[in-house]
């Protein structure tokens, strides 16, 4: 059996690659271990996670890459609590995000943290899963990224016909420079916090 600290390291290479995954390529390169001892601790998380009835999470491979995400039938209490009153804020960080992908879609995650400067994998995730923004597709490529746009629910929900009503690009540049970007994209139901996701 697999030494178990490089079951736990290659574990939380997974957690902190997010949606974007990681190959085994990258995972025996930054671990410095054998190819078959990264497989082989790949193949026992992924046993894990199918016989832990009390684990929500699944080990998951896209072409080369190996992805963490959560089991389907933890879906509804997911969306539950994306739209329950303890969860109706949206960050600066997440507000931040939606505007770019409402100016830049459909864009890929590494385009919007290149934008940004930092990583918004967390950002991402709450707008997917309060509906503001969807997976439109995939990039033709390596690692096959996926591209993001806005929803219907977006469109809804800020009262807007077609992307055109959004304010004009220059006027969101202005607001970016003057630290009032958040108001481009203020209602009544939608709070900011401070920090970042």
């Amino acid at each position: 059996m697999i030494e178990e600290s490089l079951q736990g390291q290659v574990e939380a290479l997974l957690f902190v690659s997010g949606e974007d995954g990681v190959s085994v390529d990258e995972l025996t390169e930054s671990l410095q271990a054998p190819t078959l001892s990264v497989l082989e601790a790949l193949d026992q998380l992924k046993t894990r996670y199918i016989t832990e009835p009390h684990t929500a999470l699944q080990l998951v491979e896209y072409g080369s890459k190996f992805v963490l995400t959560t089991k389907k039938s933890y879906e509804s209490v997911l969306k539950e609590y994306a739209t329950s009153p303890t969860a109706t804020h949206l960050s600066q960080a997440a507000l931040e995000t939606l505007a770019i992908i409402a100016y830049k879609q459909p864009i890929t995650r590494v385009e919007i943290d290149d934008i940004r400067g930092v990583k918004s994998s967390g950002a991402i995730q709450t707008l997917v899963l309060r509906g503001l923004i969807l997976e439109e597709g995939r990039v033709e490529g390596p690692g096959r990224p996926i591209l993001y746009g806005t929803s219907d629910y977006f469109m809804n929900y800020f009262g807007l016909e077609r992307l055109t009503d959004l304010p004009a690009i220059d006027e969101m540049e202005q607001a970016v420079a003057n630290e009032e970007w958040t108001d481009l994209f203020a209602t009544p139901d939608i709070e900011t916090k401070v920090e970042d996701e």
